[in-house]
């Protein structure tokens, strides 16, 4: 069964309890992103009391965001089969518990396996969360609005993030795992009175599929594996990794075309612009989190910044915070999401190049338009992406197709971590001189400019498929399917705000 629509008001504003649901789901996704910038500029502090080499502390984060991406789809998918408010709220209780667990890691791999679990709750709780808002309000401005103002506060938690990590951190890291309980515990009382109850989906001849969610979990982790490895190791052993993991995709393919319930229907694929948003949201997460990466490492391990130094000089990124809820609706109602999402890519890839020839002695003022720059792409990039890839999408595969997006983001970003680990790593050495580290720097932040610029590339690929088809239909603009123009519907992704 569907959970009902929320009653959509003539002029589009969200009222009364709808707001009070999405503070909740809202307060969630804050709460993921404060906990990854949190950590985010606590590693030097962990890698100093716990010994952690740099490929051991990329993979707290990597343990993270592998949970968290190889699991996405099969949250998504729960999410649609067992009620997105149970998944929510179970979820939401599994990440706060091992959240706290966390803190009292006293090795690197315990840390790890918390992170990993912790990764694996959010991959539930985040789909459920994201297809409660797009099944709960209707498609159109009141969705578009919603969906803006949770991206917004998705920023805003991780802008917070690094502020309040470095706070943290300068008294103690474990911190960092200890204050997200308080707020966990208060989102899920909260999320019990504001989350509707809906029926109960019918699953009648359906099952998990489980084969398919571990399969392309372990193709995932296989290949950000040998992509972290492989300037530590042998071609060969790189090759057969590599080799594994797609053996392993084309399992799953097979598997997914034969199930009677798939994890996912395959055919969701054939949506161009949703494959285009999917693929623009893998690259840019890619470069983002590897460039954040090698930024907290120059800053503070090279430069000899404190966490709370490295938490300031990367707060404007979270200009996004304010703009998307407020600047970002605006272009998108003027020039569709595609024009908007091309230009948060080209602004990403700027952003890298500028920062690209950084020196041991910069200034914060030599910095900070990178740091501008990338605040503003997040901006245009993140909410448009969010719409497109759940617009058009049936009610009851909203979970999938959440799924999908943040399986792309989460992917990227362990790919990108992965990336930029390898190439820095080799190009570093074993001396680890100041100039030998800014000599890793410099080819780990050709990672994310790379990165970028596909990403661009998918999304301007996707405008000229997009204005070839309005031309083939005598210039009226419309889409062949739904008859939107073509600045509301453009692809990369295709539009969707009516």
């Amino acid at each position: 069964m569907s959970t009902p629509s929320l009653p959509a008001a003539r002029d589009d504003r969200l009222r009364g309890r709808a707001w009070g649901m999405l503070f909740v789901l809202c307060g969630a996704i804050f709460l993921e992103g404060i906990d990854v910038a949190m950590l985010n500029v606590a590693l030097p502090s962990i890698r100093a009391e716990l010994g952690l080499s740099t490929g051991e502390l990329q993979w707290v984060i990597s343990a993270y965001v592998l949970g968290y991406g190889g699991f996405m789809l099969l949250g998504g998918k729960a999410a649609d089969l067992f009620g997105r408010r149970r998944m929510f709220l179970l979820w939401l209780g599994v990440f706060l518990l091992f959240s706290g667990l966390g803190a009292f890691a006293s090795t690197g791999w315990m840390l790890v396996v918390a992170r990993f679990v912790t990764g694996v709750a959010a991959a539930f709780m985040a789909p459920a969360g994201l297809s409660i808002i797009t099944t709960s309000f209707a498609e159109g401005p009141q969705r578009d609005r919603a969906l803006l103002i949770y991206s917004g506060t998705a920023a805003g938690g991780f802008s917070i993030g690094l502020v309040v990590g470095g706070l943290l951190t300068a008294v103690d890291w474990r911190w960092v795992f200890l204050a997200p309980v308080i707020l966990t515990l208060l989102i899920l009382v909260a999320a019990v009175v504001f989350v509707p109850r809906s029926e109960r989906p019918d699953r009648a001849g359906q099952r998990v599929d489980l084969v398919g969610a571990v399969t392309v979990t372990g193709a995932i982790v296989l290949l950000v594996l040998a992509v972290e490895r492989a300037a530590h190791t042998s071609l060969m052993w790189t090759v057969v990794t590599v080799a594994a993991s797609l053996a392993l995709f084309a399992v799953f393919v097979l598997v997914e075309r034969r199930a009677r319930t798939p994890l996912v229907r395959l055919g969701i694929l054939r949506t161009g612009s949703l494959l285009r948003a999917n693929l623009a949201a893998l690259l840019f997460s890619a470069g983002f989190f590897g460039f954040q990466f090698i930024a907290v490492l120059y800053l503070q391990e090279l430069r000899g910044w404190s966490t709370v130094q490295t938490s300031l000089a990367l707060l404007v990124i979270g200009i996004d915070a304010v703009l998307s809820p407020t600047l970002t609706p605006r272009l998108v109602n003027r020039f569709g999401n595609a024009r908007v999402i091309l230009g948060g890519l080209v602004l990403a890839a700027l952003s890298y190049a500028l920062f690209l020839p950084v020196g041991a002695d910069w200034t914060y003022a030599a910095m900070f338009p990178s740091l501008l720059l990338l605040g503003l792409a997040f901006t245009l990039a993140y909410g448009p992406l969010t719409i497109v890839a759940t617009d058009g999408v049936a009610e009851e595969e909203q979970g999938l197709a959440g799924g999908l997006l943040y399986t792309c983001f989460q992917f990227g970003a362990a790919l990108g971590l992965s990336a930029v680990t390898a190439v820095s790593g080799a190009a570093t050495g074993d001396d680890r001189t100041p100039d030998d580290l800014l000599d890793g720097y410099h080819a780990g932040l050709l990672v994310p400019l790379v990165a970028a610029v596909l990403a661009a590339v998918t999304g301007l690929f996707g405008l000229r498929r997009r204005s070839a088809a309005a031309r083939a239909n005598d210039g009226t603009g419309q889409s062949e399917q739904s008859g939107r123009s073509e600045q509301d519907d453009p692809a990369v992704p295709s539009g969707a705000l009516h």
